[in-house]
């Protein structure tokens, strides 16, 4: 299985996460950092899975590394999460997705701060450090939910508040984590039911999608359709589809046409 190789090279970048001493930057915004951890993660990663795969693309968050005209694609974000990561808050993980014709057939998110390692394989299952893992069977009503305010596009702030109060007001309660591959793993291990995010990227995503399918969970996009490997896309995931249709429902409510 591809993922038996990825996992001892997310341990080894996860090591590089935790060590002491690093240097913060802003990207576009004040909101929007980049660690020099960030960066070496990167490398190292891009440098060891192209050992396993030499001929596979990359699509990366940092150095602008996107290469998708192959069949196979390594989706990373070397920490999703680094607002919480330069902080010392331990809601950050390495994410490794790899694609296949469009199609995500393997994942592995790994927190090493919080010593946990979620993965999956394509029609194998969905596991936290080697235990089979389940998505939980509470209704919408009794759902926590976890979302996000648009932090790097405030001008749709607005809109994600009236959606998260509807959804808030007709759910147990709200949670935010700060690192959606760790709240899409949360709804897989079945503490989490409910997640909407206005606008992500692949490699906030990618391999936490599978994961959660993996454990019985769903996702999908603005257009109810699978959640895109190019582009950024707003986000819905539960921990099955008649949650995630009143999720889809509430949006759409709010949101005649996506805004980007």
């Amino acid at each position: 299985m591809i993922v038996e190789k990825i996992i001892p090279i997310a341990r080894e970048a996860g090591k590089l996460m935790v060590r002491s001493g690093f240097d913060v930057m802003e990207k576009d915004t004040a909101a929007n950092l980049v660690t020099s951890s960030d960066l070496a993660v990167q490398h190292f990663l891009v440098d060891h899975l192209s050992g396993i795969m030499p001929d596979a693309g990359f699509l990366c968050e940092e150095d602008d590394l996107g290469d998708l005209n192959h069949e196979y694609v390594w989706i990373v974000d070397p920490i999703d999460g680094t607002a919480n990561y330069a902080r010392g808050i331990d809601h950050c993980a390495v994410s490794i997705a790899l694609a296949k014709g469009g199609e995500v057939i393997a994942g592995v998110v790994y927190s090493p701060w919080r010593n946990e390692l979620f993965h999956a394989e394509k029609g194998s299952g969905a596991f936290l450090n080697g235990s089979l893992i389940k998505a939980s069977e509470r209704p919408f009503k009794d759902g926590l939910f976890c979302t996000a305010m648009s932090t790097y596009r405030k001008e749709f702030a607005k809109t994600c508040s009236d959606i998260i109060f509807d959804i808030y007001m007709r759910s147990n309660d709200v949670r935010r984590f700060g690192s959606a591959a760790i709240e899409l793993c949360m709804v897989a291990l079945g503490k989490i039911e409910l997640f909407f995010e206005m606008r992500l990227q692949p490699w906030d995503y990618a391999a936490a999608s599978l994961i959660l399918s993996e454990a019985g969970g769903v996702s999908c996009g603005f257009d109810g359709g699978p959640l895109s490997l190019s582009n950024p896309s707003l986000t819905l995931a539960a921990n099955n589809q008649d949650n995630l249709s009143e999720l889809f429902s509430t949006v759409h409510r709010y949101l005649p046409e996506l805004p980007y």
